[in-house]
């Protein structure tokens, strides 16, 4: 977007950026903020805890409908008013999700809060990138990246003290006045730049096909993600049913969009090689983080028994070791190839996730805390790293498309994350319990002597013996079911540590990025 930048506006360009950061903040927040907040949400409408993860899915999928519309939508209705709009839909939908009388009310309000939230970050980006001018655009990112990373940093943390002390559906609430403000300061700081108003015509041709073919696809995507688990996945018709308007409309998205003389999304863009590539590796980032960011405060609470306030500062410090990092892969950016920082990040990201298997039921506070933290410093050396190296040969002029779909690989790749630890959760859990319960017999030596044991302990705490009894096949059961829980959550780290280091051999499929290029923000 070099060619077309424009002269250094009246207003300081931080203004703008600290504008554009602060709607940034409030978006970003909301896709961690309510992982803590689950297990309340699931008790006080009546919903189990895999039905409860809707409400995750529900806004990465939609989030992600209009993620690569929205250059589309820019140049069709003027950015400054489709970025107010994005806005203003987030933050009423923000209010319904805090009035939602019940899981079906809450899940329709979080698509529409991620309809309005997916047009943000693209318009955020492309509006930084035409306030500064080349030089000084790098540590304009750098800063709006930081936002980026504060935000799930302190997301669980803020998200489990208002679920503890007030109610968790203040953790829509508080968007409210930040998105007011945030409505009031773009109103009056920001405008198109001069070559976007130039470029807005009159009977400007509205893609309907591909706009309806591509929702189709998504919302079906979400269907099947969000109801798989429940319904049996292909073991009921609907969901083969839903599995295949997504298979078809998607195929049929790429066939018309690529053919489509003004598309939706700009497909031809993964003919880039390290476009394409940068896309997978966000794809599995968002597989990695978000997935863990569900199944970290997860366990935390069903089997360590920790409140969701205590389970926000076990994920805390990982977002503060993202936040140190960053500046430091902003520097080694100008000093070496970026795709040696992907594979240090994907090496480490994936030695923390493989770690932790080492997981039981006994481990601390540090031990949780500081597993997270590898794991995070591994995700600061991902996030820039593969913006640089995927824009680095994008067009002039092409910016707000690939930001689109980049965000959108990152999106859907946290959706189909969460759905699959959530369906590999319930079902290794089930395969652990049998294989666990398979060896309590009157044969085993161990099993009885820990009934013998525990009846005993009853007794002598003034239950009578057959009630001791009883009461020991209860506890034996209780811990069994807690075992095959535990061991269910290790399978899932040691499959995603795998997933990631799979990915590791597709980096040097990229071309080099010289270094001390444009620094690409999240």
């Amino acid at each position: 977007m070099d060619s077309a930048w424009r002269p250094r506006p009246v207003i300081n360009p931080w203004i703008i950026a600290l504008t554009v950061t602060l709607a940034t903040f409030m978006e970003v927040l909301d896709t961690s903020v309510a992982n803590v907040a689950l297990p309340h949400i699931a008790g006080s409408l009546s919903a189990g805890q895999d039905e409860s993860t809707w409400v995750l899915t529900s806004y990465l999928v939609s989030n992600a409908i209009i993620l690569p519309m929205s250059g589309w939508f820019s140049q069709l209705i003027g950015r400054k008013r489709f970025y107010m709009s994005c806005v203003a839909l987030f933050t009423i939908s923000s209010f319904l999700c805090g009035l939602a009388p019940n899981l079906s009310m809450l899940i329709v309000f979080r698509v529409l809060q991620g309809l309005g939230g997916g047009g943000l970050q693209p318009s955020e980006q492309a509006i930084l990138a035409d306030t500064f001018e080349p030089r000084k655009r790098g540590m304009a990112f750098a800063v709006y990246g930081m936002a980026v990373v504060l935000a799930p940093a302190i997301g669980p943390t803020l998200g489990g003290w208002i679920t503890d002390n007030f109610n968790w559906r203040w953790i829509f609430f508080i968007n409210i006045p930040v998105g007011i403000i945030s409505l009031l300061l773009t109103n009056v700081l920001i405008s198109d730049p001069p070559y976007m108003k130039k470029g807005q015509r009159t009977g400007f041709t509205v893609d309907y096909i591909g706009l309806g073919l591509l929702a189709l696809g998504l919302g079906a995507m979400q269907v099947v993600l969000d109801k798989g688990q429940r319904d049996d996945w292909f073991g009921s018709n609907f969901i083969v049913v839903m599995t295949a308007i997504c298979v078809v409309s998607l195929i049929a998205v790429v066939i018309w969009e690529w053919r489509h003389e003004h598309p939706i999304i700009d497909l031809h863009l993964f003919k880039i090689r390290s476009f394409g590539i940068g896309n997978m590796l966000m794809f599995m980032v968002g597989f990695a983080l978000l997935s863990s960011t569900v199944l970290l405060p997860q366990f935390s609470q069903d089997l360590l028994g920790y409140t969701a306030q205590r389970a926000g500062l076990a994920l805390m410090p990982g977002g503060i070791a993202i936040i140190l990092c960053m500046p430091f892969v902003g520097y080694l950016l100008g000093h070496t190839d970026a795709r040696r920082l992907l594979l240090f990040g994907l090496t480490m990201v994936s030695f923390s996730l493989i770690h932790m298997t080492n997981f039981d039921t006994a481990i601390d506070f540090r031990t949780l805390a500081t597993a997270r933290v590898f794991q995070a410093m591994g995700l600061a050396f991902l996030f820039v790293p593969i913006n640089t190296a995927a824009y680095a040969f994008i067009p002039p002029g092409k910016n707000n498309a690939a930001s689109g779909l980049i965000n959108l690989a990152r999106n859907i790749g946290g959706s189909v994350g969460i759905s699959f630890v959530t369906t590999m959760l319930a079902r290794r859990a089930q395969v652990h319990q049998s294989n666990l319960t398979a060896r309590l017999n009157s044969g085993n030596g161990q099993f009885q002597a820990a009934i013998a044991n525990t009846t005993h302990m009853l007794i002598t705490h003034g239950s009578s013996p057959s009630e001791a009894a009883r009461q020991a096949y209860g506890i034996i059961a209780f811990n069994l079911n807690r075992q095959a829980t535990m061991l269910a959550y290790v399978d899932n780290f040691w499959i995603l540590g795998c997933c990631v280091a799979a990915m590791i051999p597709f980096v040097f499929l990229m071309k080099k990025v010289k270094p001390g290029g444009p620094m690409a923000a999240h």
